[in-house]
């Protein structure tokens, strides 16, 4: 039996990854990310060598009340 048209797959949304400087960035910014997910860039900012000045925001964030 012949086909009468030919399905395409459908078009998938395949979001960018972001830096680890602007994934560091944003965590920083949001006071809801979670403790947990800053101990993570951390890692992976020591992994990869790290920015001093990137390991100090962290740091800092890390370590800031929850209020302020």
């Amino acid at each position: 039996m012949p086909q009468t048209h030919r399905a395409q797959p459908a078009p998938r949304f395949v979001p960018v990854a972001k830096s680890l400087p602007e994934q560091i960035a944003d965590a920083v910014a949001c006071r809801s990310t979670p403790l947990s997910h800053l101990l993570r860039l951390m890692a992976a900012l020591q992994a990869e060598g790290g920015n001093e000045s990137l390991r100090l925001k962290l740091r800092a964030r890390i370590g800031a009340p929850l209020d302020a």
